[in-house]
């Protein structure tokens, strides 16, 4: 343990040449929330805007220093690891052949090319991560080059680990807790392998990616049969086996999940609140600190928010994602008679906080009911429950449709 730490503080040295260290903040508005000393580790603000560059950084360096001679590396990812190894390949002056996969995003090519310029080369290959990961193997093997994985390799751990020895320096001594995503489990193996027993450490899943859960119930990796895409920069099926090796022993209870949903809460919250942009992976930490609450009180807490590359474009399914958690928008189909006045009759049951978003309506012939879909917005969830009686009291039927997932998947 002692060897690796020394080796992580040597790559965080050794990165000083290429960028600076991410600030650690305290943060005002959480410490006074839940009554400690929260401080975000803004791994958003590399110049990627992800640790991601810090594991890239350190397996070059060390496949250069073996052999100055290699000259072609190969990766495949559809985000932030794709922009760490472009912003690399052209810091050292070696060519970069990345694998996207053709549904990314137009912004994420974008960035990646922007960081490699003329020393990479972007290739869009298959609809799904899998068959672009085949792509980029195969060609690696073609051309003899080396292939950089984005979480399951030692020297990208070791890199990832300069987190921790920059939480510890900038501190200035150990943190009662660090609180960190995973996803394919390169950064939670750094750090934990690092600070060790130290400090307490809670690791946060996506809800619907939850790899490491499943890998420590089964005692070793096993593959997700379904997994949420959504916390793009954390949803993986699989966590890696060296990385499983470094957190084999970890105390499931120190585990935990976060629902979609709620990290789009709060997103929005550490937008409106602080100005801080975190990507849905980069909001895993601190979207776990209310249901730590308890454990916190009077701690000193890093959250390590591990990236801010979030496209913009996603922001009105953030904030929709976000307004249904809270409970202050709902969608409904509501069952209204075909008669003269009756739209009007429904119309005068809103109150003054109620806002009508949507409203699709086809008067159906030769019928007595008709069918409206409605999606509705208020202050507070409370403003439902009165909406609701006052809907059943006038005598009109409703289904609520917001947690249906089928249907939110066609209608929302």
């Amino acid at each position: 343990m002692t060897d690796f730490r020394e080796k992580a503080r040597a790559a965080q040295v050794a990165m000083r040449e290429v960028f600076d260290a991410t600030p650690l903040q305290r943060n005002a508005h959480l410490s006074e929330r839940f009554g400690a000393e929260i401080y975000l580790k803004r791994e958003d603000l590399t110049p990627v805007r992800s640790y991601k560059l810090r594991g890239a950084f350190n397996a070059m360096r060390k496949v250069l220093a073996n052999d100055p001679t290699r000259d072609i590396f190969v990766c495949a990812s559809a985000g932030n690891h794709a922009q760490g190894v472009a912003f690399m390949c052209k810091h050292f002056g070696v060519r970069g052949v990345i694998f996207m996969p053709v549904t990314t995003p137009q912004q994420k090519v974008f960035k990646t090319k922007v960081f490699g310029g003329d020393q990479i080369e972007v290739r869009l290959v298959g609809d799904y991560f899998d068959d672009t990961l085949a792509a980029a193997q195969t060609h690696c093997s073609k051309v003899a080059g080396t292939f950089l994985s984005p979480f399951d390799d030692e020297d990208v751990i070791e890199g990832q680990a300069s987190v921790a020895v920059e939480i510890m320096e900038q501190l200035g001594h150990v943190p009662d807790r660090v609180i960190l995503p995973v996803g394919g489990g390169g950064l939670s193996a750094g750090v934990t392998s690092f600070f060790g027993p130290r400090t307490a450490l809670t690791l946060v899943e996506p809800q619907g990616g939850m790899s490491l859960a499943a890998a420590l119930d089964a005692g070793r990796p096993v593959t997700l049969d379904k997994v949420d895409s959504f916390v793009d920069g954390a949803a993986v099926a699989r966590i890696g086996e060296k990385t499983f090796d470094r957190l084999r022993h970890t105390d499931p209870r120190d585990v935990l999940s976060a629902p979609e949903d709620r990290i789009c809460a709060t997103m929005i919250e550490m937008l409106n609140v602080e100005g801080i942009v975190l990507e849905p992976a980069g909001a895993l930490s601190v979207d776990v600190l209310g249901d730590m609450a308890d454990k916190i009180k009077g701690k000193t807490v890093v959250c390590v928010t591990s990236g801010g590359n979030f496209d913009f474009e996603r922001l009105p399914e953030v904030k929709e994602r976000a307004q249904r958690y809270s409970g202050v928008k709902k969608y409904f189909i509501l069952r209204m008679p075909q008669r003269p006045g009756a739209l009007k009759d429904f119309l005068n049951i809103l109150g003054p906080n109620d806002d009508i978003a949507r409203f699709e309506y086809f008067k159906k012939s030769a019928r007595n009911f008709g069918s409206i879909l409605i999606g509705m917005e208020t202050r507070s969830p409370e403003d439902f429950n009165d909406l609701f009686a006052r809907i059943e009291a006038a005598g009109f039927t409703y289904t609520d449709i917001t947690n249906d997932e089928t249907m939110a998947q066609f209608v929302i």
